[in-house]
């Protein structure tokens, strides 16, 4: 009983831990897909729909995963047991953990109940989500600049580690190694260090990166489909290498690092191709939505009907690549196809979320209350806020991808730096060293020229999960970050060298 109770106690505690952590990341959601939702009531409020309908039609919604599946639960309540919304509304506030949302819904109630304007309620609610949501943005920012920093630190440390390995490989610093087994002895620990200690620890602050950013789009397949036949085939070839003795002259210390960070760039170069072109199209869609938005409504301000304002919208120049998206939803509704299709056939070309959220909600709005000029001015006003916000963020982020260069070159430079002079200073007869022979120096560059490569094609994916919020973007950065080292690495050792060979 006594061994028991605190084998229970435990478990008891890491389910408490569970559970938290997947609330939190169930409210994390919640207050993502919120200010999308509350846009949605406050314009279908301003045609007249009421709360329930305003219920139902979220039903529909699949870019809206989580409020589309609290909006099947309280319409099964009503339906199903005959509770009436307000009530189910009440309970689902009760029940939340988003303090956000229960604001949202508690304040909702009441203003249904006392009579009062829900319109107004709703914009103001709206106008405070807005604000809480740069809060967080801004907050997450923060908290992404201390990930980096601490990222940082580590890849400091792993300097460090290097450099002390070479100065223990060189010298009698442990006498019971001695000076002729020491780099024998200590390469299969570097090794462990450089090719699994180090990478696990960039995949673990990936994992918290991933956790802590999220990406605006949704559905990118393609750049990680690119990269399987380059992995395929630089696989093939490193197992052909180390295996045919017509290619061992390709594992030399003066070569190897070349062919590694050839192959890297072959698997990086082509997804990152891809990425670009996914990235610039969704850029665009964008940075031009809010004014298309603005055009569509000051047309209908003008009394042009809702399809003839988004025609008249969409011949309007200057919106880069999304200008080719809005030629084919003028065509379209030219030759009369609905707006529920051409919105099917926008999914198909952008795969930015919030411009498809802004796309269904004028859609939505348009097929309810025929788009009137109050509630597109809502929807307009919260999509420039939203501009604003995400460009802000990226602002900030962007110093971040100039510190991954940085770290990349130091890294190089001061690795190779400390090999070469530690190498020199063991040609001269000093108490406590043994002199290194150039076989083992050349070996222990070239083993730690790798290592840095690796670790810079790793940091690339960090590096674009941080600033543009998916692995996919980490492939342009990796291989920008693999040849910046390898360039580092060849000037570092040149240089050194010549001048090495000059004092000797």
């Amino acid at each position: 009983m006594v061994r028991t109770l605190p084998t229970q106690l435990q478990k008891s505690k890491i389910f408490q831990w569970i559970l938290t952590f997947l609330t939190k990341e169930d409210t994390t959601k919640i207050n993502r897909e919120l200010p999308f939702a509350a846009l949605l009531f406050t314009l279908l409020a301003a045609s007249g729909v009421t709360i329930y309908e305003s219920w139902k039609k979220l039903c529909d919604i699949h870019l809206l995963p989580t409020f589309q599946k609290e909006a099947k639960e309280i319409v099964r309540q009503v339906e199903v047991l005959g509770y009436d919304p307000l009530t189910v509304m009440y309970k689902r506030a009760q029940k939340t953990k988003s303090k956000n949302y229960r604001e949202f819904l508690f304040g909702y109630i009441s203003s249904v109940r006392s009579g009062g304007n829900v319109v107004n309620f709703l914009k103001s609610k709206l106008r405070s989500i807005f604000d809480v949501q740069s809060a967080a943005a801004i907050r997450s920012v923060e908290r992404l600049g201390t990930l980096v920093e601490a990222y940082a630190v580590m890849l400091i440390v792993t300097l460090c580690s290097y450099i002390l390995f070479i100065v223990f490989a060189t010298t009698s610093v442990f006498e019971p190694t001695g000076t002729s087994g020491a780099p024998g002895l200590s390469t299969p620990v570097l090794s462990i260090l450089i090719f699994f200690v180090t990478p696990l620890v960039s995949v673990i602050f990936m994992a918290i990166a991933h956790k802590e950013r999220k990406s605006n789009l949704i559905g990118v397949k393609q750049p990680y489909y690119a990269a399987i036949l380059p992995l395929i085939g630089v696989s093939s070839f490193i197992a052909a290498i180390t295996s045919m003795p017509q290619l061992q002259y390709l594992t030399s210390p003066q070569i190897f690092p070349l062919v590694v960070t050839t192959c890297l760039l072959a698997i990086s170069i082509p997804p990152a191709v891809i990425d670009i072109k996914i990235a610039r199209m969704n850029s665009d869609a964008e940075n031009a939505m809010p004014s298309f938005l603005r055009d569509v409504t000051e047309s209908r301000k003008i009394g042009l009907s809702p399809e003839k304002s988004i025609v008249h919208a969409t011949k309007r120049m200057g919106y880069g690549r999304f200008s080719n998206v809005l030629k084919l939803i003028r065509s379209q509704m030219e030759w009369g196809i609905s707006i529920r299709k051409i919105f099917a056939n926008v999914t198909r070309k952008i795969q930015t979320w919030p411009v498809l959220v802004n796309f269904l909600i004028l859609t939505e709005t348009i097929k309810i209350g025929g788009g009137s000029a109050t509630a597109l001015e809502i929807l307009t006003e919260y999509s420039e806020k939203q501009k604003d916000v995400e460009v802000n963020k990226k602002s900030l982020l962007r110093p971040y991808v100039i510190l991954a260069f940085i770290w990349s070159v130091l890294i190089a430079l001061t690795t190779t730096m400390v090999t070469m002079t530690v190498h020199a200073l063991t040609q001269i007869s000093v108490p406590g060293t043994a002199t290194m022979p150039l076989g083992i120096m050349q070996d222990q560059i070239n083993l730690f020229s790798i290592g840095i490569i690796l670790q810079c094609w790793l940091s690339g994916f960090f590096v674009g999960k941080v600033n543009d919020g998916t692995f996919a973007a980490g492939f342009k950065y990796s291989a920008m970050l693999v040849l910046t080292a390898h360039i580092s690495l060849v000037l570092s050792q040149t240089l050194l060298g010549d001048l090495y060979s000059l004092v000797s």
